[in-house]
């Protein structure tokens, strides 16, 4: 089965994490929490949902994992400013390794400078960002471009979990 790094820190929002994070592992998959610090203690931005981070981003490397989870809320936002995140991010991309980012996420994509070209869904304040950076913006709930799995918001979940799963398997 496939082992998930989860990059978050806090203000991300819960249930983007929390729901992934439960379907992955109730289909057999490993989800390690990813952040600016390990064994610190992140808090989710609407039910303030603990989540410990299991490792420093600094500390891991792409190809120690299968796939790579970006929650929304403001956890992109202010990991876009840890250059180590956005490496992180850079390499899982370029690997071609499955990125699943929903709501805020593209966020993080973009300063990671790996969108140009590509076809990526996201939350609706950050449509234009989307653009400027290169992409494609699709308003749908779920868009799968390549290795690149993106949802625009809480309220696709259920269909944004389906591809990622459906993307782990294959």
């Amino acid at each position: 089965m496939s082992k998930i790094a989860a990059i978050l820190t806090d203000w991300f929002e819960d249930s983007e994490h929390t729901g992934p994070a439960e379907a992955f592992e109730k289909a057999g998959h490993t989800v390690i929490t990813v952040g600016p610090e390990a064994g610190r203690t992140v808090r989710g931005k609407k039910s303030a949902t603990e989540v410990k981070i299991d490792r420093a981003v600094a500390d891991v490397k792409h190809d120690e994992f299968d796939a790579l989870l970006i929650p929304g809320g403001f956890s992109p936002d202010i990991l876009r400013v840890d250059e180590k995140a956005v490496e992180f991010v850079r390499t899982f991309v370029d690997a071609g390794k499955p990125v699943f980012a929903i709501c805020h996420a593209p966020q993080l994509l973009i300063t990671a400078d790996v969108l140009r070209g590509r076809t990526i869904t996201g939350y609706t304040s950050i449509i234009q960002d989307i653009k400027n950076a290169g992409a494609n913006f699709v308003d749908q709930e779920v868009v799968v471009d390549g290795n690149l799995v993106s949802s625009r918001n809480p309220g696709d979940l259920p269909e944004f979990i389906k591809a990622c799963l459906k993307k782990l398997e294959g």
